[in-house]
């Protein structure tokens, strides 16, 4: 179908038309057809035009756990956030560590067509840490994995990970790790930053040298191997430490990568909101003080970390309204994402709209090799494609989600910047 976008401010610039048709952008500017001439046209007077959102981490629990979330509730709540594409993570039930289920995980999001999902494969066979998966399978299969987790769990065992980075570097792929030593900090009990209010509270302490310690060791194999490490979900202001040690040798070296993302949440919630033992705040790695909150901003602005992930993680009430310390790990992400990176990056001044399509777009779709995703807005190019309205503020609801899962850490806060349109090749997948 043909579409005209009025008006839109393309990564904050000037005012101008988009004309779209067969899912390509074929003029911008002046351009030669009317309203009257196309299937639909779109006031985005007022609104800023990004690239379609990329994901890097979402968690869509199918197979296994379809009464938290499906490929196509999720990807609903995708196009509600302004995503035209997410990685979906491997540790469904069952795993997604064979090129058979990565290709489900691929079909059903083919079937919802809401946005292009794109499975991550498990590093390790069954998320145990230590065969490795099954790796170039999944990258030949018609789902062409390139990226590789076991999220949840972090590939602990030095050796798995060197063998995991000198597989992957065959074929261009990259591990993306969950840093979390659980000698340091153990599986399943570790659920409140390691300081005086999880003495208070009685919480088992998640100190922040469990991640930086793997963080370390990782990027290190990466130099050894010349292959890419990801640092998922990078929480502290060490690991930040760390890494810009880590780019400096990688950009001298020329032969190795270290990437990493950061969530909304650990953008802007602090480990305070623990002190009233709601587990809708239970969160892995858990919400950090507020001087580790400052040093992920101003890595995020100054690139030092590349990438805005959600770490999506939806979870039926029967698995979140229990004590704190029994309850499951994680909160919703997709949906407000784009408007916590206005509230905190734009409107500070740290990020400018350019800045939100490279962190939150461009880069995610590069680390990812996505084709077709994160690209220019420009002639010739994809039409994925999200509208944000930069001068919106709302209270968030979370019975308005489109996700299955009610867990949503932004319930009652007011939020200022929010996706009103997202399409995908051209077809519109929201409309706020």
């Amino acid at each position: 179908m043909s579409l005209l976008i009025k008006g839109a401010s393309v990564l904050g610039a000037e005012p101008t038309d988009v004309y779209v048709d067969g899912g390509v952008i074929r003029e911008i500017g002046t351009v030669s057809v009317s309203g009257d001439s196309v299937d639909e046209v779109v006031d985005a007077s007022g609104l800023v035009l990004l690239p379609g959102l990329v994901d890097l981490h979402t968690h869509l629990r199918q197979p296994g756990r379809e009464d938290a979330e499906t490929v196509a509730s999720g990807a609903a709540a995708a196009a509600a956030g302004g995503y035209t594409a997410v990685l979906a993570m491997a540790n469904t039930s069952p795993v997604t560590d064979t090129a058979e289920a990565a290709v489900s995980v691929w079909e059903l999001g083919r079937e919802a067509g809401l946005a292009d999902v794109f499975p991550v494969g498990a590093v390790t066979k069954g998320l145990g840490g230590e065969e490795l998966a099954e790796l170039a399978l999944m990258n030949r299969s018609r789902a062409a994995v390139k990226v590789f987790s076991d999220d949840g769990r972090c590939v602990s065992d030095p050796r798995v990970m060197r063998r995991a980075l000198e597989y992957v570097k065959a074929f261009g792929g990259v591990i993306s790790q969950h840093s979390q030593d659980p000698s340091l900090a153990p599986y399943g009990s570790a659920c409140c930053h390691e300081g005086e209010l999880s003495g208070r509270l009685g919480l088992p302490g998640w100190p922040g040298v469990a991640e930086e310690v793997i963080v370390a060791r990782d990027v290190m194999l990466a130099r050894h191997t010349g292959s890419r490490v990801h640092v998922a979900h990078a929480s502290t202001a060490g690991t930040v430490e760390v890494l810009r040690w880590a780019k400096a040798q990688a950009e001298k070296d020329g032969s190795w990568a270290v990437t990493a993302e950061v969530t909304p949440h650990h953008l802007l919630l602090t480990t305070d909101l623990l002190a009233g033992y709601d587990p809708t705040f239970k969160v892995n790695p858990p919400l950090r003080p507020a001087e580790d909150v400052e040093a992920l901003r101003e890595a995020l602005a100054d690139g030092t970390i590349d990438a805005v992930a959600t770490d999506h993680a939806p979870h039926a009430r029967q698995d979140k309204e229990h004590a704190f310390v029994d309850a499951a790990f994680g909160m919703l992400g997709l949906e407000e994402a784009l408007s916590v990176v206005s509230t905190v990056m734009v409107s500070s001044g740290l990020l400018d709209w350019a800045g939100v399509a490279r962190v939150m777009s461009t880069t995610p779709a590069r680390i990812a090799g996505l084709e077709g995703h994160g690209r220019p807005i420009a002639v010739g190019e994809p039409a994925n494609l999200a509208l944000v309205d930069p001068a919106a503020t709302y209270v968030v609801d979370r019975d308005r989600s489109r996700s299955l899962s009610r867990n949503n850490p932004w319930h009652d806060r007011k939020l200022t910047g929010r996706v009103v349109s997202t399409f995908l090749r051209g077809k519109q997948t929201y409309a706020g």
